[in-house]
Parts: structure tokens; C-alpha cells; sequence
């Protein structure tokens, strides 16, 4: 059986494209959500840091994550981010399993 895969991913747009970002999120998250094996796909805006955001997935398994990554939406969307963010997103996988 395969492990759950959990994602977080740290995107700083470039100055005053914050709402970009939001509006790009907007529009994926339901498309991303519908597909099998996502859990969660969750976006965060870091407080008083409009520029700054934290996505959270969670993913049933590795499969299913690289299944995402060739999406045609994703594809899309991943074309589309240099036009308002500052540089790649930062992507930490975490451990299956929580410490304590």
C-alpha cells in the first residue's frame, strides 16, 4: 500500500502580483481538488506579507501526485506563474509520519 504524500509549497510573487497569485489559485483549486487521489490543495496567504504564500497537498499517494503534475491545467498554470511570481516555487515534501 502506498504512502499519502504531503507537499508544502512556499510562492513569493513579485511586488503588487500577490492578487494574481489569488486569482490564479481560484481558478485551479477546483479543477485539482476533482482529481482522484487529492486530499487537500489548500492556499495561504502569510500574514501581513501580501507577496508571500504557503500551498498545502496532500496527495494519496505518489501516483496520484504525478498523475497532477501532467494535468493540462497544471501544465497551464505552471506557464502561466513566471508572469507574476519572483522565481520558483519552493517545494518540501514532508515525512509521512508526524514527530512526537
Amino acid at each position: 500500500m502506498s504512502q499519502p504524500v504531503k507537499l508544502v509549497i512556499l510562492i513569493t510573487t513579485l511586488p503588487g502580483r500577490g492578487p494574481e497569485q489569488v486569482a490564479a489559485f481560484e481558478r485551479l483549486a477546483p479543477l485539482v481538488r476533482a482529481e482522484e487521489g487529492c486530499l487537500q490543495y489548500d492556499m495561504h496567504q502569510v500574514t501581513g506579507e501580501p507577496e508571500r504564500f504557503v500551498l498545502i497537498e496532500r496527495w494519496a499517494s505518489q501516483a496520484a501526485l504525478a498523475a497532477h503534475d501532467v494535468t493540462p491545467h497544471m501544465i497551464e498554470a505552471d506557464a502561466a506563474s513566471p508572469a507574476f511570481r519572483a522565481g520558483p516555487a519552493e517545494v518540501i515534501a514532508l515525512a509521512a509520519d508526524p514527530l512526537g
